[in-house]
């Protein structure tokens, strides 16, 4: 029987709101039947996952470190979808910010820097990002390459990079041959919100992001570029828009956004630079601006959710034997819903009638 699917003109706001939570509980749904698969009590597995981390003071803090480079990174992707270019390489963003930004750090290490050196390391880490995130948009604007594949590629591309480093040139002498560069001073790590604890400073900046993103996308004219220029190519072509610009100026906040977010977990809970310094914040990203309905105050949630994802996935692991990677199928399978939910809500399924078969 041949379906086709027929985009719907008048979508309900109501439907559109509810779609995230349909997917939430659709996930919910599979993890249970995942946990009972693998001989564990559902219930105690989404208690441990969900529940009692957020009793904890402590990890509540862990909570709101985690979700920070989720959201500077996720808002910089909502940019670009918003646009219909489809970034999917703000790992390798995340890590060339990181790297960039750290090079600043190792320069001035064991010198008498001033507090000068950590903002111009948060400059270094948004320009890195930025010019890593223009590559692909370069690609696409000149030759029509898929973005989709030039983005994903560059990540391996920055992440082999930055191993070379540690493993290498900047691999610290006194680190007992472990691949990792020497501790950051003090001017260049991140501030302590309340001097002891993990809050640092970079949640100031990605509220900050929240609040000039909400802005810049709902109440001028390059938030209208970049919406109409996402859902209608000839209306804002025709408007005078300049598509190639839109592609340049979403990549590149993107991946200064994401930039932003690898110096800033460097130079605060790392505090130096490793082979590994992102559990997949990229991708998981991905994810937090598909969950937040694209809105930088809807990403801000999601962060949250995905961060307690990751902390109860480590807590899941300690005290229910369960592998890490347990919380990526929770994350994979919340993505394939949110994209099936939207894809019901948007568009309606219609049988093809009277089609012949070959």
């Amino acid at each position: 029987m041949p379906l086709r699917l027929e985009r719907q003109e008048n979508i309900s706001t109501l439907r559109l709101a509810a779609a995230p939570l349909v997917a939430l509980v659709v996930t919910l749904i599979v993890g249970a039947v995942m946990f009972v698969a693998l001989g564990h009590d559902p219930v105690r597995a989404f208690t441990i996952y969900f529940i009692e981390p957020l009793g904890d003071p402590w990890t509540l803090q862990e909570l709101v470190v985690k979700a920070c480079p989720l959201l500077l990174i996720g808002i910089g992707l909502a940019f670009c979808y918003r646009a219909n270019r489809w970034n999917i390489g703000a790992e390798g963003q995340y890590v060339a910010g990181a790297v960039l930004g750290s090079w600043l750090a190792l320069a001035t290490h064991g010198t008498e820097a001033g507090p000068w050196v950590l903002p111009a390391m948060l400059l270094l880490g948004a320009i890195g990002g930025a010019l890593w995130g223009l590559i692909p948009a370069f690609l696409r604007v000149r030759f029509g390459s898929s973005e989709i594949l030039t983005s994903l590629m560059l990540v391996y591309v920055a992440q082999y990079g930055l191993d070379y480093l540690v493993r290498g040139p900047w691999k610290d002498p006194q680190g007992f041959n472990f691949p990792q560069s020497v501790t950051f001073d003090d001017v260049a790590l991140m501030p302590l919100l309340f001097g002891e604890g993990r809050l640092h400073g970079g949640v100031i900046l990605a509220l900050v992001t929240v609040v000039v993103a909400t802005f810049v996308l709902g109440r001028t004219l390059i938030g209208f570029s970049i919406e109409l220029g996402g859902s209608a190519p000839r209306a804002a072509a025709f408007a005078g828009f300049d598509e190639k610009r839109v592609t340049y100026g979403v990549f590149a906040v993107s991946g200064a956004l994401a930039g932003l977010a690898g110096i800033v977990e460097v130079a605060g809970p790392i505090g130096q630079l490793q082979p590994t310094i992102s559990p997949g914040y990229g991708f998981t990203a991905i994810i937090a601006a598909m969950l937040g309905r694209l809105h930088p105050v809807g990403i801000l949630v999601s962060s949250l959710v995905l961060a307690l994802t990751y902390i109860g996935g480590e807590a899941a692991q300690i005290s229910m034997r369960l592998p890490f990677d347990v919380t990526r199928v929770f994350q994979g399978t919340l993505l394939i819903a949110i994209l099936a939910a939207d894809v019901l809500v948007r568009y309606r399924i219609r049988r093809v009638e009277g089609a012949s078969h070959a």
